[in-house]
Parts: C-alpha cells; sequence; structure tokens
C-alpha cells in the first residue's frame, strides 16, 4: 500500500469514527438533544433558553393566581418602575454593587494569591491547607455581630464579610487548579532555562488562568449571599435593605422586584466572566 492509499484509509476510518460518535450507535442517529458532550446549534441553544425563562414565568403566573402572597408580574413590573421613579433604585444597585465590586475583587486576589501558592508549592499547602480548611467551615455569617463591634455600622463591615465568606473557598479551589498544570510543561520550562518567577508567572498562572475565572464565577453567587446578610442588619441603602424596608409594610411586589432585580445583575456577570474567561483564554475554549 503506497502512503497516498494509506493516507485516504486513514482518512475514511477517522471520518467513520466520527460518523458514529455523533449517532452515537452504529446505523441509529441520536436527536441532537440526546448526544452526549456534543455542540448545539445556536437555533438549539437559543430556542431552549426561551423555553426555559418562559417555564419560570409559567410556573410564577400559576403562583400568583394560586395566592395573594405571590404578585402578579404586572404587580412587579409597576413596583419596579415606582422604585425607578423615586430615585432610590440605582442608589441601591449602585451601593451594592460597589460593595461586591470592592469585597469580591479583595476576596479574588487574595485567591489568587493563596491558591497559586498552596498549589504550586508543596510547603505552602503544608502550612496554609490546615488553617483554610479550617476557617472555611465556621460560618462567616456567625462573625456579623463580631464585625459591628469591631468595624462599626459603615461599609467595612460588610466589605469584609464578603472577603471572609468567599476567600478561603476561592483560594482552595484555585489552589486545585494550579495542581492541574501538568508535570511536563514545568520540567520541559526548567530545561529550556526558565527561572521559577518565570515557570509561575508564564505556565503555571496562564495555565490555570482559565480555570480562575471559573472559580470566581462561581463562587460570586456566595458573595451576593454574603452581602445580603450584612446589609439585611446594617444598612441605609442597598437592595437587601430595600427588601427589608418592603416586608415591613408586606410590599410582596416590591420584593419581587428587587429579587429579579438580584437575577439579572447575576445572570449579567456570569455572561460577563464567561466572556472575560474565552478572551482571557481562547485556547481554553470548551
Amino acid at each position: 500500500m503506497t502512503s497516498i492509499e494509506a493516507d485516504v484509509a486513514f482518512e475514511a476510518e477517522t471520518t467513520t469514527v466520527r460518523s458514529v460518535s455523533a449517532r452515537g450507535t452504529r446505523g441509529r442517529r441520536q436527536h441532537p438533544l440526546a448526544q452526549i458532550r456534543s455542540p448545539l446549534s445556536i437555533g438549539w441553544r437559543a430556542g431552549l433558553g426561551v423555553a426555559g425563562l418562559m417555564s419560570l414565568v409559567l410556573i410564577w403566573l400559576i403562583a400568583s393566581s394560586a395566592t395573594n402572597l405571590v404578585p402578579s408580574p404586572v404587580e412587579t413590573w409597576h413596583a419596579f418602575t415606582r422604585l425607578w421613579r423615586d430615585g432610590v433604585f440605582l442608589d441601591d444597585v449602585r451601593a451594592s454593587s460597589q460593595r461586591i465590586a470592592i469585597g469580591y475583587g479583595i476576596s479574588v486576589a487574595l485567591g489568587i494569591v493563596f491558591g497559586i501558592a498552596i498549589g504550586t508549592f508543596a510547603s505552602a499547602e503544608a502550612f496554609f491547607e490546615p488553617q483554610f480548611g479550617f476557617l472555611r467551615y465556621i460560618p462567616a455569617s456567625a462573625l456579623i455581630p463580631v464585625m459591628l463591634l469591631w468595624l462599626g455600622i459603615g461599609e467595612s463591615p460588610k466589605i469584609t464579610m464578603i472577603v471572609i465568606g468567599t476567600v478561603f473557598f476561592n483560594s482552595l479551589m484555585i489552589a486545585d487548579v494550579a495542581r492541574l498544570v501538568p508535570r511536563e510543561l514545568l520540567n520541559a520550562s526548567y530545561t529550556l532555562g526558565a527561572t521559577r518567577w518565570t515557570v509561575l508567572r508564564r505556565v503555571v498562572f496562564r495555565h490555570s488562568l482559565p480555570g480562575i475565572v471559573d472559580v470566581a464565577r462561581v463562587n460570586l453567587a456566595a458573595a451576593w449571599v454574603m452581602l445580603v446578610v450584612s446589609e439585611v442588619l446594617a444598612a441605609n441603602e442597598g437592595l437587601a435593605y430595600r427588601i427589608v424596608r418592603a416586608q415591613r409594610f408586606r410590599g410582596f411586589d416590591t420584593m419581587f422586584a428587587v429579587l429579579i432585580t438580584f437575577g439579572i445583575i447575576g445572570l449579567v456577570s456570569d455572561l460577563f466572566l464567561r466572556w472575560l474567561r474565552n478572551a482571557l483564554a481562547p485556547w481554553a475554549k470548551p
């Protein structure tokens, strides 16, 4: 067999394997929705996304018609427009977003430093991991009375609570990401004359970057939880503070309007971090 014939045979075999893999079983083509680890077309993804949102709206409509404790979408929209006209909505969004940006930004920065160190150096792992493993099981919300006594009722305790509630999880999860750097890359870098700092910066950090963004995206929800807890106890503005005020007057429509705002902010943040991951690490796109 000539080399050309061998190449043709290999290509035919590869095409057959791909075709069978797409069908799942030889001779039977599977539906796109039932294929394992196969990408969906844009049309299917958009359609399923819209269907998922519509299912939530349908459940909402059924619940609002069954009880007076759940406002209808129209009542919620009117509450939202009322908050907007009163001029308090944007102030609440700004206050909560600023606390998240500062507190969670500090948490991610510390998580990168400690996580890369723990996942790269056995000495750092032996020293820090037992501490973090112990501290992460202490409920951060239980520290709120202590934070209020130590730091008062200003912005400091709220930001500190966000940091404490997320930094240990960020650090340990980023450490797991750093451990996945192949040893072959490290050995090859040293063989080519790279220094330890260069290996950390150009190999370990670069290889871990998409995983770091994914960790930040996952734990961002925990940061919002800590913000809500802190704003409920001590705040005069913010989205959670607005919910507490509405609860005093049984303003279910206002409460739902703020809850939906939380969901929209979270969805936008998630989409931004997904885009950031692909922009910073295009080689790691799924």
